[in-house]
């Protein structure tokens, strides 16, 4: 597949021995949903989806986080069941490929698997609508592995607004409070991609470990509410936090943006369509998104988003916070990827691109994984102090 905007169709020699010794971290994925509702290996290469182990390999990937996703319709206690399977799928997806792949949960077991040749496979819940509004799952959630939580998911939770509902809390309530502070405690990373604005700046002040924004762009160069402010960019830095820029079409492109806002019935037949097609799979559904997308953009409706929007992003974010605070947190398998970054055998691309801008070597380190590798961490020494 052909680069965008002038590179060559080759990674060049530096950029292919920086990238491949160097530990990359994708901070989060959707791939347990094809654990879940399909027959699927990741041991396989498939023509479908974005993450497997040869494509991870490919990519020259070091550590990935599978998020444990419930719509945020589904509360109470299927919630939390259909979470501890998501969990527990996990785990045995990486038992069945112990030469590839090992289970993971701080820095130093990213850094052990990088030393023995296996891939960091970590387990993330995004959505705290998943723990019921109970500590004690909270808890359960950690001994099981799970490396941090996203707040909300598009909904508000009990305690905590989302960026994409209407406020109900002014941010964080009390008990929002209380579970930032056990969430340290237990030296859980507190993701605060899908909380609105107030929440996290409620986070911030709240936390006594620098936080994560796992998947998440610059509201500067496309206006979602999904996408952190040049304001909260800094914010997040300040406090030794890091963003995951989020490899989305629509969170990466303002023209793509704005031709979905000029367009919802767009959404509505896409989801429609996918719906038809997959019946109740959502894994499936996902993955027909994406295609549905594709076919728009091929027939004029959408505008085409190549991959080097992924390096804009990437350059406001360091420019606005600070080099030692962004890394790569692409949504594989839950979103709809730009022309040229498809799936992780693409890693590369952003290691030859970051070099075709400038970055050195020791730069493009931190962003491919040092930086959140650091704020790890940070949170494990947190709670060890507390």
């Amino acid at each position: 597949m052909p680069p965008a905007l002038g590179l060559s169709s080759e990674i060049s020699p530096r950029a292919r021995e920086i990238h491949f010794r160097s530990l990359v971290v994708d901070t989060h994925t959707d791939t347990t949903q094809r654990l879940i509702f399909d027959d699927f290996d990741l041991g396989d290469r498939h023509a479908d989806g974005s993450v497997d182990i040869p494509r991870l390999r490919e990519g020259g990937v070091s550590a990935i986080f599978f998020a444990v996703w419930i719509r945020s319709t589904i509360t109470g206690k299927p919630a939390v069941d259909r979470a501890f399977a998501q969990i527990d799928a996990i785990r045995g997806a990486v038992n069945r490929h112990p030469s590839d792949l090992v289970a993971a949960k701080t820095a130093g077991d990213i850094r052990r698997a990088h030393e023995t040749g296996q891939i960091a496979v970590l387990t993330a819940v995004e959505g705290a609508h998943m723990m019921n509004g109970d500590l004690g799952i909270l808890r359960e959630f950690a001994a099981r592995g799970v490396s941090y939580m996203t707040l909300t998911h598009v909904k508000n939770t009990d305690w905590a607004d989302a960026s994409t509902d209407k406020a109900a809390h002014n941010g964080l309530s009390d008990f929002g409070l209380e579970t930032i502070a056990e969430m340290n405690r237990l030296g859980m990373i507190v993701d605060v991609s899908h909380i609105s604005d107030k929440a996290l700046c409620d986070v911030l002040a709240a936390s006594k470990a620098p936080v994560l924004a796992s998947h998440s762009s610059c509201y500067a160069l496309c206006a979602t509410p999904r996408n952190l402010t040049d304001d909260l960019i800094r914010a997040l830095a300040a406090r030794g936090g890091v963003m995951q820029i989020n490899f989305h079409m629509g969170f990466l492109s303002q023209e793509f943006r704005d031709a979905e806002k000029a367009h919802p019935e767009f959404e509505e037949q896409m989801d429609a369509e996918a719906r038809r097609r997959c019946g109740d799979n959502e894994a499936c559904q996902l993955i027909e998104e994406d295609r549905l997308v594709r076919e728009f953009i091929a027939n004029g409706k959408l505008p085409r988003v190549e991959w080097t929007k992924i390096l804009d992003h990437v350059d406001h974010a360091v420019k606005i916070g600070g080099i030692d605070h962004v890394g790569l947190g692409s949504d594989f398998d839950g979103a709809e990827m730009p022309y040229g970054m498809e799936d992780a055998s693409r890693f590369p691309w952003i290691t030859e691109g970051l070099l075709q801008r400038g970055y050195s070597e020791s730069e493009i380190q931190k962003i491919l994984g040092g930086n959140v590798l650091r704020l790890m961490q940070d949170v494990e020494t947190t709670a060890t102090n507390s």
